[in-house]
């Protein structure tokens, strides 16, 4: 009974977590659109982060209650997600993506290179304990400014029929800002519910935290990124579901690990050390070989799918 109690918990405060995100995202972008932000400033910023809220909330949550093994197993889950799952969902639902040369010349690299780092700070150099130091944390933070101020600074260059295109004045309302402000709180309360209830599943199935957090949270907190992606797919809007993926695994990799470890040591267990961060490193390598071919097929997606599938059987030791 007390396994049905809480696992209805999870769910309510998921459901709180990803409604914190929408209300959020909704309110956000709309404000964004006031003060003359183009639509790819708002779809690599505001939109990325309202996705990714859920996943930075949970982990700031994790962080304070100490179980920082929640905190890297929900980032690095929700990356391997978004990629093995939204993609492969998105591309065989949309039957094929095209990815356009913006994304090819800017994320694709980033992307690359902000593996390259989170793999190098979350590595036992040395023999050392498998942690993520303050100081490594701050880095985290740093090179997602350096991505964000890149992204924008690259494409404002070129972007002014843009901003053309948002000459009207749009009109911001007190509910508006209602809307902000509850979305937030949503997160909040939905994030500590969340990971209480996983410290608690997790004791009853005899499973670790960090499994629990790879598998369900991560999913769980992706729902915003299917969602978004599938219906930019589903409107022939592919830079929109692909370059949605790109700025929410970078904020991931770099916000959502490194906040919460400015503030406090973070350590990994085995599962995620052993399974999920080589498993990010080899979807995050697939996608990008997929997107130097600039087009993403039904059948890649399927393939993502199912080593989707693999990853969750060796997670949970099925296989």
């Amino acid at each position: 009974m007390d396994l049905i109690w809480w696992m209805l918990i999870f769910i309510i405060s998921l459901y709180a977590l990803i409604k914190g995100a929408d209300w959020f995202l909704v309110s956000a972008e709309k404000i964004g659109l006031y003060f003359g932000l183009s639509p790819f400033i708002i779809g690599v910023t505001i939109v990325a982060m309202g996705t990714s809220f859920p996943e930075l909330f949970t982990a700031i949550a994790a962080g304070i209650k100490g179980v920082t093994e929640v905190i890297p197993a929900s980032a690095i889950g929700s990356n391997i997600a978004n990629i093995l799952l939204v993609v492969g969902i998105v591309s065989v639902v949309g039957g094929k993506l095209v990815i356009s040369k913006n994304l090819i010349d800017i994320e694709l690299p980033l992307l690359s290179i902000g593996t390259v780092i989170l793999l190098g700070v979350i590595w036992p150099w040395q023999g050392e304990e498998v942690m993520i130091t303050r100081s490594e944390a701050i880095l985290l933070v740093l090179a997602y400014l350096g991505y964000l101020f890149y992204t924008v600074t690259h494409k404002e260059s070129g972007d002014e029929e843009a901003r053309k295109e948002l000459s009207k004045p749009l009109k911001v309302t007190i509910k508006d800002w209602f809307v902000l402000v509850s979305g937030v709180f949503c997160l909040a309360l939905g994030a500590n519910f969340l990971v209480d209830s996983v410290i608690e599943i997790s004791g009853m199935l005899g499973l670790a935290v960090g499994v629990i957090s790879i598998i369900a949270v991560a999913v769980g907190t992706s729902l915003p990124e299917l969602v978004v992606s599938v219906k930019a797919a589903l409107n022939n809007r592919s830079e929109i579901a692909i370059g949605n993926i790109f700025g929410s695994n970078a904020f991931n990799s770099f916000m959502v690990i490194g906040i919460p470890g400015i503030f406090t040591t973070i350590k990994l267990d085995e599962a995620t050390f052993t399974i999920g961060l080589p498993v990010m490193v080899m979807a995050t390598f697939l996608f990008v070989i997929s997107g130097i071919s600039k087009k993403i097929y039904n059948w890649e997606g399927l393939f993502f799918l199912l080593f989707y599938i693999l990853f969750i059987g060796k997670i949970l030791e099925i296989f």
